[in-house]
């Protein structure tokens, strides 16, 4: 039986600032990731949700970024 060692996630919003970046462009960014990269989607109530991530997402994501800063052609960052 598998089981998984995730033991808690972070919000998108928190991530943004902890890593000190756009919430909106780490949506664009993070589009990219599976939930094997860490990301997951978190349901709330009615159609409400949100993007999180494990520790290992947030790492992922924070590898992600570095890439987008060292190409912006990739794609625009808000000013």
């Amino acid at each position: 039986m598998h089981v998984n060692k995730v033991h808690r996630v972070t919000t998108i919003n928190r991530v943004a600032e902890i890593l000190g970046e756009d919430e909106d462009w780490l949506w664009d960014v993070a589009n990219e990731m599976e939930p094997e990269d860490g990301c997951l989607w978190v349901d709330g109530i009615g159609e409400e949700g949100i993007m999180a991530f494990t520790d290992f997402g947030i790492e992922s994501l924070s590898e992600l970024v570095e890439m987008h800063k060292a190409d912006p052609t990739l794609f625009k960052r808000p000013k």
